[in-house]
């Protein structure tokens, strides 16, 4: 059971790490077009408080190097919306952070398949 829920929430992280970091990418180019869109912080903190989950149910149980991963990629997607939402000011170490997540769960996932296996 301990196998299950650790790879659903090393999946969790995944998916919501690769979401983040295509909106961050992405967005920002559709805001170019006329389709009346504008950045909504909120969105970035959803997918930060998911993030966040996922890595406070996974770092009890992992490595030394995954765990450090996980926290300073979330630690620099906080800092970047923080900084958007209160002063206004877009800083890149939201790429940074996204792709950190997405690291970290991948060498989480594949430690805990080779355990498993």
């Amino acid at each position: 059971m301990k196998k299950t829920t650790s790879s659903f929430y090393d999946i969790l992280g995944i998916s919501s790490a690769t979401i983040c970091l295509v909106h961050c990418l992405i967005f920002p180019l559709l805001t170019i077009l006329p389709l009346g869109l504008s950045h909504n912080p909120v969105i970035d903190l959803l997918f930060a408080s998911i993030g966040s989950f996922a890595i406070f149910k996974i770092t009890k149980k992992s490595t030394l190097l995954v765990s450090s991963i996980l926290i300073v990629s979330m630690s620099l997607i906080w800092i970047s919306i923080l900084a958007d939402l209160f002063l206004e000011i877009h800083l890149e170490l939201i790429y940074f952070g996204g792709i950190g997540m997405i690291i970290g769960h991948l060498i989480n996932y594949k430690l805990h398949k080779k355990q498993n296996h």
